[in-house]
């Protein structure tokens, strides 16, 4: 029986193999992320990851820990967290990614990053561009 491959379009995602080893690289960042007042590390977690997983799937790869590094530097989670409305703006963004059947909070996420941001060419300065 032909299934004819993996379903694409809007809010499916992009597919790649071992996307659960994420979670675990992930928590090789967790000492190093900076969430800011009232952000939570299990949304962080969760958001930056399904950004990870759609790195990944571009290069048609399992999940490495250079894709956790781009995704938690593109929002910032790297560094001192921002302050006044960019951080209710990430907060905001973040909220509740982590619960469980909120798959529609980490899209927006995920869909909030072009793929030519996760690019090893523009992995260098995305931090700049995603202030």
């Amino acid at each position: 029986m032909d299934l004819g491959g993996q379903p694409t379009g809007t809010s499916l995602g992009n597919q790649g193999p071992d996307q659960g080893f994420a979670f675990r690289l992930a928590r090789l960042f967790v000492g190093r992320l900076r969430p800011g007042a009232g952000e939570r590390i299990p949304d962080v977690v969760a958001g930056c990851v399904g950004v990870a997983l759609k790195r990944a799937a571009l290069f048609g790869r399992a999940p490495v820990a250079a894709d956790l590094e781009v995704a938690f530097g593109l929002f910032g989670f790297l560094e001192d967290p921002p302050t006044g409305e960019r951080l209710i703006e990430r907060r905001r963004l973040f909220a509740e990614a982590s619960h469980h059947h909120h798959y529609s909070e980490v899209r927006r996420i995920v869909d909030l990053v072009a793929d030519s941001d996760l690019r090893p060419d523009a992995a260098a300065d995305a931090p700049a561009r995603a202030s």
